[in-house]
């Protein structure tokens, strides 16, 4: 049987999580590329030399850990690095998902992948469809702030960062709409993959 891959996006705070917590709980494989991320920023990981070696021991925890808050205000506020960031991190962690496609692609099975900066980092030919996990501008930024303890200037930095929702939405081969609640949601997951299974 043919496997089929499904690109997960999504933007900060739009509810990417929700989904995957539930296609998970359906028994869905759900690859996710910000765990693949924080495996390869471990001691001793790919990302990790490469971030320590660019930027210094200024970076670590005393545990010897990379200072993630610390990271995030440098490259949320330095243009420069996240262009770098976008180049040399990117290369090693399309190279580490490429070996999980290459999984996927062997398995017959449904699997997604959950990828953040799916169109940003280009990614598109990857798939045979991609779900975008939607909701408006003023609820993402209200969750970002409540999620993230964050001002209104400091979230629309972090939202600034990616392309907005609404770049993404005419890209993607499926929205899911996640303006109500979870149990919306989570009606729309079950119509979909009913839907897919038939054509499966």
């Amino acid at each position: 049987m043919k496997s089929k891959i499904i690109g997960l996006t999504g933007g900060i705070a739009s509810g990417k999580s929700q989904v995957t917590h539930y296609l998970r709980k359906l028994g869905y494989k759900v690859v996710d590329a910000d765990q693949v991320v924080h495996e390869l920023q471990a001691p001793g990981g790919a990302l990790y030399q490469l971030l320590v070696d660019y930027l210094g021991d200024g970076i670590l925890e005393e545990s010897g850990e990379l200072n993630r808050s610390l990271l995030a205000q440098r490259f949320f506020s330095d243009a420069d690095l996240r262009a770098w960031s976008k180049r040399e991190q990117g290369r090693v962690i399309r190279e580490a998902l490429a070996a999980e496609w290459e999984q996927a692609q062997k398995s017959g099975q449904v699997v997604f992948f959950d990828i953040p900066l799916l169109f940003e980092e280009d990614y598109v030919d990857w798939f045979d469809a991609i779900w975008l996990v939607y909701v408006d501008e003023a609820s993402q930024l209200e969750r970002l702030m409540r999620r993230n303890n964050l001002s209104e200037r400091e979230a629309r930095k972090r939202l600034d960062s990616q392309w907005s929702l609404e770049q993404k939405r005419p890209l993607a081969s499926l929205i899911l709409d996640n303006r109500g609640s979870l149990e919306q949601l989570h009606q729309q997951i079950d119509q979909i993959l009913s839907d897919l299974r038939e054509g499966f």
